[in-house]
């Protein structure tokens, strides 16, 4: 899967807050990163009110100001809130506009592409799916971004070039085409939705391993920390009912040779350290129980704390039409030149695999297209020299 993610950086959130305030008629007057938000009467939206001001970043010293971070509540409000006003769209990726797209065993390619021509037979409907990831642990980590999941309305196939496609076009420095009512059934999205959040968790799931394992680093840091803090008590323990057995010792042997009175203040002062020692071994014996088991309470609290909390959700639903059909690249190799058709999609590349002569082998971005003489030969039947 391609990395059609976009990450939810401070420019990002500042650039998209902006377009979406203007969109609705909003003046904005900055002064550094303190923005002064001008709203009209008629837009109705829970975030904005007659005075608002955003200042832009976590560090606000003004608690009448709405701080414009990533995690920020007022952002993660305007993000939802955008996507409630328009959850759905419709785009067609016309073929005069749209680049074609060279494969990567092409393009890591020596040999050139002297000309293209694509030519169309049919029209076909994806949807791209706009999903926010969130992926953070209550203690140490968050990573948020967004990302697009293309899918096939017929076949559901997954579309990977298509998602890059669609975020080009729809790039907040874009010219981003209008987007019309979808048209397809919310009955028959619902399926596809499905589809593309297995794709998402599946795109997502190295980034969650990642976090996982740091995550996990530190929890067993948190432990280790722990059990030695333990240790070092139980350590202190054993020296105080070593020195209380002392004590206890010494006034055995005061109370067989005073007299009557000396004796009656030892055996009272004994019976009170008799009773420390007794308090200190049962918090010694509980102690080391837990140690022997590993502390299991503590360790299951702890590793809840850094346990990850991984959220999936859909914010926009695009219709996207385009057109499949087959491309002519026109191939040259020095003195060589060859002509190959291959099936192509506007917006998705490439849609069928191709193959070297010689071995049979699939050629791709590691096994890239080497020579045209006679055919088209791989990279493993023609080394570099």
């Amino acid at each position: 899967m391609t990395d059609a993610a976009v990450p939810v950086t401070q420019s990002a959130v500042e650039t998209f807050t902006e377009q979406y305030l203007r969109s609705l008629g909003c003046d904005i007057d900055k002064q550094g990163n303190r923005w002064t938000i001008n709203t009209p009467d008629e837009v109705e939206s829970e975030l904005l009110t007659e005075s608002l001001t955003l200042v832009c970043g976590d560090d606000v010293d003004d608690e009448s100001a709405e701080p414009l971070y990533p995690e920020s509540p007022f952002f993660q409000t305007l993000l939802t809130e955008a996507s409630e006003r328009t959850p759905t769209g419709k785009i067609a990726l016309q073929t005069d506009k749209t680049d074609i797209q060279i494969p990567e065993w092409l393009r890591a390619s020596d040999v050139g592409v002297n000309s293209t021509d694509f030519t169309p037979y049919y029209d076909r409907t994806a949807i791209v799916v706009l999903f926010r990831v969130s992926i953070e642990t209550v203690s140490e980590y968050q990573s948020e971004f967004l990302r697009a999941v293309a899918v096939d309305t017929r076949s559901k196939d997954h579309l990977p070039a298509l998602e890059q496609t669609f975020l080009e076009i729809a790039s907040l420095d874009a010219d981003t085409p209008t987007s019309d009512q979808a048209d397809i059934a919310p009955s028959d999205v619902q399926p596809l939705l499905e589809t593309a959040r297995e794709q998402v968790v599946e795109g997502v799931q190295n980034t969650i391993d990642e976090i996982h394992q740091e995550a996990s680093r530190a929890a067993d840091a948190e432990v280790e920390e722990f059990r030695q803090m333990q240790q070092q008590r139980i350590q202190e323990l054993e020296s105080q009912q070593s020195s209380l057995s002392e004590k206890i010792d010494d006034l055995s042997d005061r109370i067989s040779s005073s007299d009557e009175s000396e004796r009656v203040d030892a055996l009272k002062e004994r019976k009170e350290l008799k009773t420390k020692y007794e308090d200190i071994d049962a918090e010694l014996s509980d102690l080391r129980q837990r140690r022997d088991q590993g502390f299991p309470d503590r360790q299951r609290e702890i590793r809840a704390r850094h346990a990850l909390d991984v959220r999936v959700k859909p914010l926009t639903v695009t219709e996207v039409e385009y057109e499949r059909g087959e491309i002519e690249l026109e191939l040259t190799d020095g003195d060589c030149s060859q002509t190959m058709t291959v099936g192509y999609g506007n917006g998705i590349g490439v849609t069928e695999e191709v193959y070297c002569g010689s071995c049979g082998s699939s050629l791709t971005k590691s096994n890239q297209l080497q020579s045209i003489e006679n055919q088209l030969q791989c990279a493993n039947c023609v080394p570099l020299s």
